[in-house]
């Protein structure tokens, strides 16, 4: 039990230590489109897309304090749209298909795979950057074919375990919320 805790304390440390300047840039990225009345696009598959989900849900309701909700969409809640996409073009443009229908130039994509290495995510990030969409993602391991795509890459690098990655993320995405708030709204 310990040591499984103590693999979860080192991926964070490790990540700190490789990622602040780029969480900052990362920070500023979100805020800025934010601000400019632009908007988050999160997806990801499996535990990823829960992560997604619950990222989405922090921006649009609140995370610490009341504020004017945030214009952030999960991209894995539409079961309908989903479905229906994956069944008439094939599970790997799911998330491009939506990019396409709801994203536009100056909103920012968290694309967020383990791994690195999900088709339905990296041809989501083709569209982003087709569509002048700026782009971050967040991956573990060595990032996968991910990391060489995006405009910054959030990489949980201790690890090649997904449990050990998703703790993190989920780490990540809090920090976000919190300092993207911080930005928008001032320190208290």
């Amino acid at each position: 039990m310990r040591a499984l805790f103590e693999a979860s304390a080192r991926a964070r440390e490790v990540f700190l230590q490789e990622n602040a300047d780029t969480l900052e840039r990362a920070i500023d990225l979100i805020a800025d489109a934010l601000a400019a009345g632009r908007k988050l696009l999160l997806f990801g598959n499996g535990g990823s897309a829960a992560d997604a989900q619950h990222l989405a849900a922090e921006f649009v309701g609140r995370f610490q304090r009341e504020r004017r909700p945030l214009p952030a969409i999960a991209l894995t809640t539409d079961t309908s749209a989903l479905t229906a996409i994956a069944n008439d073009y094939g599970y790997d443009e799911v998330f491009a298909r939506q990019v396409r229908a709801l994203g536009a130039a100056g909103d920012v994509a968290l694309a967020i795979s383990t791994s690195g290495r999900s088709p339905s995510v990296l041809r989501a990030i083709d569209v982003c950057r087709e569509l002048g969409i700026k782009t971050i993602g967040l991956t573990g391991g060595d990032g996968g074919t991910l990391a060489g795509l995006v405009d910054l890459c959030l990489r949980v690098s201790a690890s090649t375990h997904a449990a050990r990655i998703q703790e993190t993320h989920i780490l990540i995405g809090h920090v976000l919320c919190e300092l993207v708030d911080r930005r928008l709204f001032g320190e208290s």
